[in-house]
């Protein structure tokens, strides 16, 4: 009887190496040509103070709070922590309780704290305050 020969197959391999090179190669030309886009944060546009003509009038004279270009918080010449701004309105509010709320902020000053003191004022009752950067001297 005759034997019978296995025959094998041949198997052929797919040799991945230049497929890899190319996948680099267009990795590499994707990260170079990637231009990235820097987004910017939100922008505060201060206006400039106007305050009221009549500011002679105890009643009328505006609850003033101060934030410095080192982020100091000031209201009627004394420096107040950030926190405590609530407390100081509603003792102006009680004796002024139609006087205008303002923030004068410095531009340098940081924008967490001037977002801080308006919400602040207005936890403390009051409808509007306006935003203002200090005048020029």
């Amino acid at each position: 009887m005759r034997r019978a020969r296995k025959q094998f197959e041949d198997e052929t391999e797919v040799d991945m190496t230049p497929m890899l090179d190319i996948v680099f190669i267009m990795l590499i030309f994707f990260i170079v040509t990637t231009s990235f886009v820097k987004e910017d944060g939100i922008v505060l546009n201060r206006p400039a103070a106007n305050p009221p003509q009549d500011q002679q009038e105890q009643k009328n004279r505006p609850i003033l709070i101060s934030i410095s270009d080192s982020s100091e918080v000031t209201m009627e010449g004394r420096l107040v922590d950030v926190n405590a701004v609530r407390a100081n309105v509603e003792t102006a509010r009680a004796k002024r309780p139609k006087a205008l709320i303002i923030v004068q902020a410095h531009p340098a000053a940081k924008t967490g704290v001037v977002i801080s003191a308006v919400d602040q004022a207005k936890l403390a009752g009051a409808d509007k305050v306006t935003v203002v950067k200090p005048p020029k001297t």
